[in-house]
């Protein structure tokens, strides 16, 4: 279909698309538009990465603004919110305004009102519908990408819950759902009401194979010689290979110690292949990376990307992921050893695609347990970019010729499996139960009953009761915590109060039905963004805390709820921390468990450990120090202090909802965590521009509080802060009425003299000394 036949779309899109050097359609965008993606229906795009799927919702978007309407773009990162904002920011030449929202649970996020298209996490959606947001009701065309991850344990339900609460706000609403790995595109497309395209056309050609002995095999039965030297790993021979083709190679590996050792060793690889261009190049990469955070992770990654080769896991920081995944696009960088995390959608093309483990650690299975189709076919579904590459190549590893054929079966000539509700599991239910209740969509058990055929689980669902015996037991806990009222009986007798819920009982009293209400707390949890149990944790500990709690009280509470990835025991250390357990016992918040009940004193182990390095990151403890001591990445320590400062944020909530005594406790123990200061410095960062690092210099020169910097030493202030332009942005911010730093000399202040090892720079605020703070975090993909 020619680029000139669409029609339906705003003024000035085709001549952009011709800009951007289209001028036909690929054969799937063309089915889709044959199906209606910009007639308003409904539509399942099956489609292989680099076929087009951007476009298809692109389409269905733009359509849909044309016909008066408004669009959302579900993604499953805030990765690729990013990147699809700047994608469709192209669109505001010809008139079309895009907003993105991500973090900050509690917002309606308002100003998004005036846009046309949003972008937005399946988290931030839902959390939107739990708020009450007027402008969903706006919308007229959703678009889900990576669809197939309702299948995901963790973020499934999520999706799966949020895209049938639009449909229900929005009855006419368009529904476009975007995969290229989905083993059961028409189970999808049934449930959702779509027209399905499904096809595995690609504009270039993939190549899937097996390497084993000096030999790539390829399932169509051609072969490409590539020998392995001597004592040469497989890996690095397939990457010398296409370097030589001046292609690059991304290697999937199964853990973040086996990314970091395939990435040491390829960068012996890559470095033969680099122009004196890019090593320059490459060095000040490099430096960017030592300067976003001081830790032997960011060290050993800023020696492998001097050399061409990068490693990628959830343990980088964000801004040490997206200078990474930056420059491998730019073909600055030519291999990347990464974890799963990196095949999750983020837009990295490679023309070689090597996936060398495709077993990893189970501990259901009890050790190695072979990876699934759908998460190895995403891997694969890299390889090859239009524009970038001739073709492209995924690649398993075998070591012998029985393997070879295992993998074939298993993985090159298998079909993905079958994408498969996870809502019907307790942990995801009781969350979507109170959240469906709170926010008005089901005031009846018949109405609950009602909005969960409506999912996907239900229209997939052979045993029959299985759902309406899971949602009472989810309601039984949602009553026993004070989260909902149920009234099956208005006429018992009891005082009407004149409350909606009362109403709502009497309602359905007459019809014979039990009804449902959020309570004044279950309405706070819902709106926290809160699983029930976390709340309930957090409540009780609380409530039976005799004594005002201390910062590792609070910290260790915090880490035992469902919403915060705990830290693991590592061999030896439920000694170590048994030992710290009874020495502080007394702080720990809640019904300790006895060291004989062996599974659940573990946990709480875990939880004290994870409390323990929130403490210490509390009282100042460098960066470089935590990381070491606690073997973690600092992306793991970001995510951990990022998702207490939100847990311990939602704990005050929940503390003043409960009128209790422990509220300021509470909320100094939060602004310690965002910070990492001790009590001393939360006046002075509190100052815009002020870290923890600055704060710590300048209460040691004595400036303690945002008073002193209004009448202090302007010689004294400039020697904490070391930098003349930094000194008077945080004396303006501090109120002072003459802050220029003219003609003053520093004085070296005491403690001030050398820059405390390991800080991130992330721990002085923001890059732009003047921009504001912003929380707008989400919680970590895994523990890849």
């Amino acid at each position: 279909m020619n680029i000139e036949e669409l029609s339906g779309l705003p003024p000035g899109a085709i001549d952009h698309f011709r800009s951007e050097g289209i001028e036909e359609l690929y054969p799937p965008q063309s089915e889709a538009v044959e199906a209606g993606a910009t007639e308003g229906e409904n539509l399942v795009a099956a489609v292989p990465t680099a076929s087009g799927k951007t476009m298809i919702a692109a389409l269905s978007m733009l359509s849909a603004i044309e016909r008066g309407g408004k669009a959302l773009y579900i993604v499953p990162l805030r990765a690729l919110a990013s990147e699809k904002k700047a994608e469709f920011e192209a669109y505001e030449e010809f008139g079309a305004t895009v907003g993105v929202t991500t973090g900050n649970y509690e917002s309606t996020s308002d100003w998004l009102a005036t846009k046309d298209i949003v972008v937005a996490t399946s988290e931030k959606v839902d959390s939107l519908v739990r708020n009450g947001a007027e402008w969903l009701s706006d919308l007229t065309c959703v678009v889900s990408d990576e669809v197939h991850l309702i299948d995901d344990r963790n973020r499934g339900p999520t999706l799966e819950v949020t895209l049938a609460k639009l449909r229900q706000l929005n009855p006419g609403l368009q529904t476009v759902a975007l995969s290229a790995t989905v083993g059961n595109a028409d189970e999808i497309a049934d449930w959702l009401d779509a027209e399905l395209v499904d096809t595995d056309w690609r504009p270039i050609d993939l190549q899937m194979g097996v390497h084993y002995g000096n030999a790539l095999n390829f399932a169509d039965g051609s072969t490409r010689e590539v020998p392995v030297e001597g004592s040469e790993k497989q890996e690095a021979a397939l990457v010398r290979d296409i370097l030589q083709e001046d292609g690059s190679s991304l290697v999937f590996v199964n853990s973040r110690r086996n990314a970091e050792a395939a990435a040491k060793r390829l960068g012996g690889v890559s470095r033969h292949e680099l122009t004196a261009e890019e090593e320059t190049e490459l060095a000040e990469l490099a430096d960017e990376i030592r300067e976003d955070s001081d830790t032997e992770t960011s060290k050993d990654l800023a020696d492998c990307v001097e050399q061409g080769s990068a490693f990628h896991h959830a343990g980088l920081s964000s801004t040490q992921r997206s200078l990474v995944e930056d420059a491998f696009r730019d073909r600055l960088l030519k291999v990347i050893s990464a974890t799963p995390t990196l095949a999750a959608g983020v837009n990295t093309p490679a023309r070689r695609v090597i996936v060398r483990d495709w077993r990893r650690f189970d501990s259901s299975a009890g050790g190695m347990a072979p990876l699934d189709v759908l998460e190895v076919h995403q891997m694969m579904g890299r390889a090859g970019r239009p524009g970038l590459d001739p073709y492209g190549e995924a690649v398993l590893l075998a070591k012998n010729h029985d393997e070879s054929q295992e993998l074939f079966d298993r993985y090159i000539w298998a079909d993905p499996e079958p994408v498969r509700s996870k809502l019907a599991a307790e942990p995801a239910l009781r969350t979507h139960v109170l959240a469906t209740i709170a926010s008005g969509f089901a005031r009846t058990r018949a109405e609950l009953l009602e909005f969960l055929e409506a999912t996907l689980y239900a229209s997939q669902s052979t045993e029959a009761g299985r759902l309406e015996t899971v949602t009472d037991t989810v309601l039984e806990y949602l009553e026993s915590n004070d989260f909902i009222e149920r009234d099956s009986d208005s006429g018992d007798g009891s005082e009407d109060d004149g409350s909606a819920f009362t109403a709502a009982a009497d309602l359905a009293a007459d019809d014979g039905e039990e009804a449902l209400g959020a309570t004044s707390l279950g309405h706070t949890v819902s709106r926290l963004y809160l699983d029930p149990m976390s709340a309930a944790e957090i409540v009780h500990g609380l409530e039976r805390a005799d004594e005002r709690p201390t910062a590792l009280g609070l910290y260790q509470l915090v880490s035992r709820t469902p919403d915060m990835y705990e830290l693991y025991l590592r061999s030896g250390e439920d000694e170590k921390f048994g030992e710290l357990y009874y020495e502080r016992e007394a702080e720990l918040l809640g019904d300790t468990p006895s060291e004989f009940e062996e599974e659940r004193f573990e946990d709480w182990l875990a939880a004290l450990k994870t409390g323990k390095l929130l403490e210490d990151w509390a009282d100042e403890t460098d960066e470089e120090r935590l990381t070491d001591r606690y073997k973690i990445g600092p992306g793991d320590l970001r995510g951990k202090v990022d998702t207490a400062e939100w847990l311990l944020g939602a704990a005050e909530s929940l503390a003043a909802e409960l009128d209790s005594e422990w509220t300021v406790a509470v909320r100094e123990a939060r602004a310690r965590v965002e910070h990492g200061v001790s009590e001393a410095l939360l006046e002075l960062v509190s100052v815009g521009g002020v870290g923890r690092k600055r704060a710590r210099r300048l209460y040691e020169a004595g400036i303690q509080e945002p008073a002193d910097l209004r009448t202090a030493d302007k010689a004294v202030v400039l020697g904490a802060l070391k930098g003349k332009k930094t000194a008077e942005t945080i004396l303006e911010n501090a109120g002072r009425e003459d802050p220029s730093m003219d003609g003053v000399e520093s004085t070296a202040a005491t403690g001030g003299d050398s820059e405390p090892t390991g800080y991130s720079n992330r721990d002085d605020g923001d890059t732009d000394e003047t921009a504001p703070r912003t929380n707008d975090s989400q919680s970590s993909l895994g523990d890849f």
